[in-house]
């Protein structure tokens, strides 16, 4: 309910009962009038008709009056907070510049905008240093993970080395592989959160992409025992990045595939439809909690699934999905039922006809 109708509801109330008490204090007016009447041997008249006539009369279009002059006053007054929350749901990480506008009244309303304009500047400034310590903190890091792996192979190559040396180097360089995909997750996700990254943009043939990357999971689901199916593949032509297309389809597969269960299934479903297309991945994993769904797409969150398994992982897969959908001018939903299935579903639009592609900046 709103307080329009909040306030409307209680002015509404605080009239009829005044309209009762002022019924009742004319109708004793009128019964202690008649009473003197009688004394007088003067014929009484009805005290409740000439009280109805009264409260009819003036008192119930009086109180219409009071209400319909008290809505729109309310309406008016209102206006201001109805403009600024549209304004604020407007507002959120991705367009921080934006600011709330001032009515220029100097009131409560201008003085909480202030307010609010100036919270909105300090998130904006926070977030700004947390991409750019991020970025520079990623692109440091990219130079001692390359020495530190070219040592490693060095070592590994070298005839000399103990083979209990080489157990310990090889899974150094494991572990060094790994720190250097999370490293370069985290530089592409801050380039994109600071506008830096550019889609090479063109006609790009999807299903030819979608049928090269389910020969892919054919390849990684085959130590696991797990069945990729490929159910249909409709021709279609989206407008996007090549590689960053077949970067989402990569993330999608592996992560239907790592989080399966033994000899599972992996299902993908690729539709045209008049103005999309529709790409669903199923798989029979442990699937997501509902209290875990709204946070598959924050940045190193791993639900308990994932926690409580060997599956290697950052946490940034689907962040990385995400933001190749929206930049595609797509949408992307997960839907799961525990112990059963958990489905992927992409939306992307359709290349228009006769449209000119050209290299496109976020």
């Amino acid at each position: 309910m709103t307080i329009r109708t909040r306030l409307a509801l209680w002015l509404g109330g605080i009239l009829l009962l005044s309209l009762a008490v002022l019924s009742g204090v004319l109708h004793y007016e009128w019964v202690e009038q008649q009473h003197l009447l009688r004394q007088q041997n003067t014929e009484p008249e009805s005290a409740w008709s000439e009280t109805g006539e009264i409260v009819i009369g003036y008192g119930l279009p009086t109180m219409l009056f009071l209400l319909l002059g008290s809505w729109l006053l309310l309406g008016k007054s209102l206006a201001p907070i109805s403009a600024l929350t549209a304004a604020a749901e407007r507002i959120d990480i991705s367009n921080l510049k934006e600011r709330l506008p001032l009515a220029g009244r100097g009131d409560e309303l201008d003085r909480l905008t202030v307010v609010f304009n100036n919270m909105v500047t300090r998130l904006d400034e926070s977030f700004t240093q947390i991409r750019e310590f991020t970025l520079n903190a990623s692109h440091e890091l990219k130079t001692p993970l390359t020495v530190i792996r070219a040592e490693t192979e060095t070592a590994l190559r070298d005839s000399a080395t103990p083979p209990a040396q080489r157990e310990i180097f090889a899974n150094q360089l494991d572990q060094v592989a790994h720190l250097t995909k999370i490293v370069d997750s985290l530089t592409l996700l801050s380039k994109a959160d600071t506008g830096q990254l550019t889609l090479a943009l063109e006609s790009v043939r999807l299903d030819e992409l979608v049928r090269a990357s389910f020969a892919d999971a054919q390849l990684l689901a085959w130590p696991g025992g797990i069945t990729v199916e490929l159910k249909a593949c409709d021709e279609a032509t989206v407008r996007g990045d090549p590689h960053r297309l077949k970067q989402l389809l990569l993330n999608l597969t592996d992560n239907a595939i790592k989080y399966n269960q033994p000899h599972g299934r992996v299902e993908i479903e690729f539709v045209r439809g008049s103005r999309s297309v529709v790409l669903r991945i199923t798989n029979t994993g442990p699937g997501i909690a509902p209290e875990q769904l709204p946070r598959v797409f924050d940045r190193f969150y791993r639900g308990d699934p994932a926690h409580g398994t060997s599956v290697e992982g950052s946490g940034l897969g689907l962040a990385i999905a995400q933001w190749i959908v929206k930049a595609h001018g797509g949408e992307i939903q997960i839907a799961s039922i525990m112990n059963r299935e958990t489905i992927v579903t992409v939306t992307l639009p359709l290349l228009e006809e006769g449209l000119v592609v050209a290299p496109a900046r976020l």
